[in-house]
C-alpha cells in the first residue's frame, strides 16, 4: 500500500518531448491529422508549428498518478480538461497533490504546464492503494 496522504504533494514528473515525438505519436494513435505531423500544414493553419496530442499530454498526467502510487494498476480512473497547445522539445511539468485517501482510495489533482501555461488542468485521478 503507498503512503500518499491528504496535502501531500505528488513528485514532480519532467518531461521533454523530442521534434520527432508528434509524428511517432501518431503513428501508435493512428491520429495522422495534420497539426501534428506537417510542419507547414501547422503553421499555415496559425499555430507555432507542430502541436503534441492532447492525449499523449495526458498519458504523461496518467504516468506521473501511477509512478506515485506504484504503478499503472492503481490508477481507476482519470479526468482532464485540455487547455493549451503542447509544443514538441519544451519541457513538461507534471504536478499533483493528494486531495482525499478514504478506503484506500486517493483522489489526486493534477496540472500540466509549459512555459508556465496550463496545457492541462483540473486533472483528477483516483488511485487504488490497497
Amino acid at each position: 500500500m503507498s503512503a500518499l496522504q491528504p496535502g501531500e504533494p505528488l513528485p514532480e514528473l519532467v518531461v521533454t518531448p523530442d521534434k520527432l515525438l508528434p509524428v511517432r505519436y501518431a503513428g501508435a494513435s493512428g491520429d495522422f491529422n495534420p497539426i501534428h505531423v506537417d510542419e507547414e500544414f501547422a503553421r499555415a493553419v496559425g499555430l507555432p508549428g507542430r502541436i503534441l496530442h492532447g492525449l499523449w499530454t495526458m498519458a504523461q498526467v496518467a504516468r506521473a498518478h501511477t509512478e506515485a502510487a506504484g504503478g499503472p494498476a492503481t490508477l481507476r480512473s482519470l479526468a482532464v480538461q485540455f487547455r493549451g497547445m503542447g509544443l514538441p522539445e519544451q519541457e513538461i511539468t507534471v504536478t499533483g497533490t493528494v486531495r482525499t485517501v478514504e478506503d484506500g482510495i486517493a483522489t489526486v489533482d493534477a496540472v500540466a504546464t509549459q512555459a508556465d501555461r496550463p496545457i492541462v488542468r483540473d486533472a483528477v485521478a483516483e488511485l487504488d492503494l490497497r
